[in-house]
């Protein structure tokens, strides 16, 4: 069986969603990034941990973008929940936003309908979103029927990828900046107050007289809010990350794995050892530009009340980089999100995309890129 299968014991569990097999790659031969691929499988064998975390390290030097492979969950599996996403966006408008996010108030749990962002005078943007939440009773909320049918699935991915993906990834890190193994663990426990989420995301196509006006440019450059965000494999060819020389190169759909960027708050935390990783999303090119491009994506934040500032690192420390002695501005994790989320959407539902530097929130500020 090809990866893009789902076994007929899958169909049958997806119940009335039809199973989703995955678009072919474009025949186009791109500019494409180097990045590295980490094998998690060696994670938990001798000397693993130290040789990830020295791959790793060597890696982000040049760009903080970086693949995964052999993580533990199978082709069907990732499949169910793309197909599960796609089902939700097939969903009527009324019914999705029923569940819409309190997105002005920088809520990021439920759904985010298209056409909240002006990406140019007159154009929106053209993504849906369905983000849900930690499985834990705190963030308990009402569901479509779809997703509350699916929910044993859905959750027993969401956790499976916090504790045995994200936790490993983190152990790296910690060893990196040589801190005890469990460092960032503890400081990102699941039963703790936190937006990771698990999310669903639709990018609509567009016309070719639409991508000219935008200049192909769907989602211009930009860092995320908290620690980690993985990617899973997305056929489609549209995203681009922004490497040392400041140009941009697109991301392969690298098979069975998933994509890993850096986010702001490790960047805040190790003083900008840990660069959060720049990328944006571009127009697909000519063989898929029909294509509805769909993701299924996992960010990883810490923990709300985490003050983001520089960690007391060995590493940090040789390398000038300890922070201020004063400890410099006290935000806080929850708050950096909030801010930033709530900076996209203003109160008449819209906000403008431009690029250059953007005061969030306490004179911390963020920069967007052509």
């Amino acid at each position: 069986m090809s990866q893009t299968q789902v076994s007929s014991t899958s169909v049958e569990r997806l119940g009335k969603i039809p199973q989703y097999t995955q678009v072919p790659e474009t025949v186009h031969e791109l500019d494409w990034a180097d990045l590295a691929t980490l094998d998690l499988s060696k994670f938990d064998a001798p000397g693993g941990k130290q040789e990830l975390a020295q791959q790793l390290q060597n890696a982000i030097q040049q760009i903080g973008f970086f693949y995964i492979t052999n993580f533990g969950l199978t082709q069907q599996e990732v499949d169910h929940q793309f197909a599960i996403g796609k089902e939700f966006f097939n969903l009527p408008t009324d019914e999705k936003l029923k569940y819409r996010a309190d997105l002005e108030n920088g809520g990021y749990n439920g759904y985010k309908p298209r056409g909240i962002r002006e990406i140019v005078p007159g154009h929106f943007d053209n993504t849906e979103i369905y983000n849900i939440p930690k499985f834990t009773p705190q963030y308990e909320r009402p569901h479509p029927t779809l997703i509350n049918d699916n929910w044993p699935e859905i959750e027993k991915f969401g956790t499976f990828i916090h504790h045995e993906v994200v936790s490993k990834l983190l152990v790296l890190f910690a060893l990196i900046l040589e801190l005890p193994e469990d460092y960032f663990l503890a400081r990102h426990r699941y039963n703790e107050k936190s937006d990771c989420h698990l999310r669903y995301m639709k990018y609509h196509h567009r016309t070719p007289e639409e991508n000219a006006q935008l200049n192909n440019v769907w989602v211009k450059g930009h860092t995320d809010f908290g620690s980690l965000t993985l990617l899973f494999r997305q056929p489609v060819a549209a995203l681009q990350v922004r490497g040392p020389q400041e140009n941009w190169k697109y991301v392969k759909p690298y098979p069975g794995s998933i994509t890993v960027n850096i986010a702001d708050s490790l960047s805040f935390l190790t003083n900008g050892y840990l660069k959060s990783s720049i990328h944006r999303v571009v127009a697909p090119p000519p063989d898929q530009a029909h294509l509805d491009r769909l993701g299924v994506l996992y960010f990883v934040r810490p923990e709300d009340d985490l003050v983001l500032k520089p960690v007391e690192s060995p590493l940090l420390e040789r390398l000038g980089l300890k922070g201020e002695e004063d400890g410099g501005v006290q935000l806080t994790a929850g708050e950096w999100v909030k801010a930033r989320v709530a900076k996209n959407v203003n109160k008449a539902g819209g906000s403008k995309e431009t690029s250059g530097e953007q005061e969030i929130v306490k004179g911390v500020k963020a920069k967007y890129y052509d």
